[in-house]
């Protein structure tokens, strides 16, 4: 309701043209109607409030610099024990929340490490097929032609290990059926 008498209080020519122009004589009308009828609610409202004076907010300042706040050993308690439950109750949600963290991530750890389980033994597949197809006899005899080189004569092949060619021929040796004395 206030903010309907706002528009023409008492004292203020909102929206009234000067007197030098002409006045449109229907506008002054429909004005002085919206007027009265803003002065009329004014009064309404006016008699609602107690008493005439419009309501009005004095500041009054209050000084408890000197009051003393006295204990209260049980409040003193009930605190103490409320905060003990809160930290409690806060650290079992933190170590939920961190179990359950700890599972998401340790999930991703795992996915991780079997993808590459994976692909090292498509890697170690492919490796092993590689080789056999290195490692083939009929290949290597193939590109030992195409160097160039022939197979060995016999006796020509010398091993590591000491081991007699079977292919070689064998120099007849002179044992002594009994071992010298000396």
């Amino acid at each position: 309701m206030a903010t309907q008498a706002i528009a023409a209080q008492a004292g203020f020519d909102y929206g009234r043209r000067s007197a030098d122009r002409t006045v449109d004589l229907a506008s002054e009308r429909v004005y002085d109607r919206i007027q009265e009828r803003n002065e009329a609610l004014m009064a309404a409202q006016q008699r609602a409030r107690r008493g005439p004076t419009p309501e009005v907010l004095f500041v009054k300042r209050f000084d408890n610099s000197r009051l003393v706040k006295a204990a209260d050993p049980q409040r003193v308690k009930e605190m103490r024990m409320f905060a003990c439950v809160m930290a409690l109750l806060f650290g079992l949600i933190m170590m939920y929340g961190w179990q359950h963290l700890s599972a998401i991530e340790y999930g991703y750890r795992i996915e991780a490490e079997k993808a590459q389980l994976q692909q090292l033994e498509e890697q170690n597949r492919q490796l092993r097929l590689t080789e056999a197809q290195l490692g083939d006899p009929q290949r290597i005899d193939q590109l030992a032609r195409q160097l160039g080189l022939v197979v060995p004569a016999p006796g020509q092949v010398v091993r590591p290990d000491g081991a007699v060619d079977p292919n070689a021929p064998v120099f007849a040796e002179a044992h002594p059926l009994l071992p010298s004395i000396r």
